[in-house]
């Protein structure tokens, strides 16, 4: 009769370290979800706004310095470029700090 209580002491003993370890992992995760939303913003604004800047900077140009290229087209494509690559500077030093929040955890 002990050993059928002592193996369900431990098999609820085991349930509930599993159960404490997915509650802990949830409340990571949950921080991280809400990080994900911001980068994904940062991103979105890092990107929109050297567009929009460039776009608008080029329909300026256009007006006041006609040339027979679109000022408008090329700024708007150096806004894309910059904007990538401001996107990507962002993303790179999240992965980094996200990795090193892992190691320090384990």
């Amino acid at each position: 009769m002990e050993s059928t209580s002592n193996e369900t002491g431990n098999s609820f003993g085991t349930e509930i370290t599993k159960k404490e370890q997915r509650k802990l992992k949830a409340q990571r995760d949950k921080n991280s979800v809400w990080s994900g939303l911001g980068m994904m913003g940062m991103v979105g604004w890092s990107v929109a706004v050297p567009t929009v800047m460039g776009a608008v900077l080029g329909l300026w140009l256009d007006t006041s310095y006609p040339q027979f290229f679109s000022w408008t087209f090329t700024l708007l494509m150096a806004g894309i470029c910059i904007g990538g690559v401001v996107a990507w500077y962002w993303i790179q030093k999240e992965d980094r700090e996200m990795h090193n929040r892992d190691e320090e955890n384990e």
